[in-house]
This record gives structure tokens, C-alpha cells and sequence, in this order.
């Protein structure tokens, strides 16, 4: 009588190609989030690129200085032109920024709603002193993200007491017509 025998374990080496599946699949399951990556890249390109054509932001000029107040001194009006004037008057000097939306569309809002709310350039007397030593003092003016980018129109505890008292005396006094130059737009 024969002898049954326990069926032998038999080691297969896996197919050809198993190993390479497995790694395909993987890739595969990775390739959705790189295809994201890529459409959100050129998504960002392509709407960046868009933004260049809206007009908003892309008018530098400057109107005259029509008239200024009547400085107290030059050191007042040095102070004021460094740490308000891009804003707050007709001598605005425009960056490379200005020129590139959507920083361009900021820089264009604060202009116009600086110069609607102050304008050295067409001084009539529109603002208080308190309105001034307020916003000086507070630390609301000059802006944070104007001093950023603007180092040196950022004041210091002796420059803005100065400003303080320099605008104090200059608004004491009448306004007179501008001796500066026009600038060119």
C-alpha cells in the first residue's frame, strides 16, 4: 500500500510584474494630488496674469500742488513729505508696486482715500490739528504696511513729537500758495 504523503508547501516567486503593479498603483494614487498642484499653479499664473488687464490701479499721475499750508519750518514739511506725502498729496512718488495688481489696486485706494481725507497739495484747511494728533499719536499714520515697505517714513518718538508740534504751529498760521514745482505725472 502506498504511502500518503503530506502534499509538499510550494514557494512561488511572485509573477512578473506583481512588484511593478504595486509600485504603479502607488503612483497612481499620487498622481490626482499632482495633477491638483499643477492646475492650481497655472490657475494662480493664469488669474495673476488676468489681473495685469483690470485698469483699477494703473493711473500714476499727479495733479499740481495747487497750494500747501504755510510750513512752520522746513523741517516740518521734510517730515511730512517723508512719512505722508505718497499719500496725502499731489507729489505722490509711485513704486515698481504700483504697477503690478493687485498691490497696484491697494496702493491706488490709499492714494485716492488719503488725498480725499487730507491733500497738502490743495491745502484748504479740510482737517483739525486734533484730527492730526490723533492719528500720530495713536500710531495710526503713518500705516504699518506703508512703513514696511517704506522704512524710512516711519517715525520716531523725537521725529513724531516734532511732527506734532511742527503741524501744531503750522496750522496756526494761513495757508499759502505753493512754492514747490508741479510735478510731471
Amino acid at each position: 500500500m502506498p504511502v500518503e504523503r503530506e502534499p509538499a508547501t510550494v514557494f512561488t516567486l511572485p509573477e512578473e510584474g506583481t512588484l511593478g503593479q504595486t509600485i504603479e498603483e502607488d503612483s497612481v494614487k499620487q498622481l490626482p494630488w499632482k495633477k491638483i498642484v499643477v492646475w492650481l499653479v497655472v490657475a494662480g499664473v493664469a488669474a495673476f496674469a488676468l489681473m495685469q488687464l483690470v485698469p483699477y490701479g494703473h493711473d500714476h499721475s499727479n495733479p499740481p500742488v495747487v497750494m500747501e499750508p504755510a510750513w512752520d519750518s522746513p523741517q516740518t514739511r521734510a517730515l511730512v513729505k517723508a512719512s505722508c506725502f505718497d499719500c496725502h498729496s499731489n507729489e505722490t512718488e509711485w513704486t515698481f508696486a504700483s504697477y503690478i495688481a493687485p498691490s497696484s489696486w491697494l496702493i491706488r485706494r490709499d492714494v485716492d482715500k488719503g488725498r480725499k481725507k487730507l491733500n497738502f497739495s490743495e491745502w484748504a484747511g479740510q482737517v483739525g490739528w486734533g484730527q492730526i494728533e490723533a492719528v500720530l499719536n495713536n500710531g495710526r499714520m503713518p500705516p504699518t504696511r506703508y512703513t514696511l515697505v517704506h522704512p524710512g517714513a516711519k517715525l520716531t518718538d523725537a521725529e513724531k513729537q516734532q511732527l506734532i508740534d511742527g503741524m501744531k504751529a503750522t496750522l496756526s498760521a494761513p495757508a499759502a500758495p505753493s512754492t514747490s514745482p508741479t510735478p510731471v505725472p
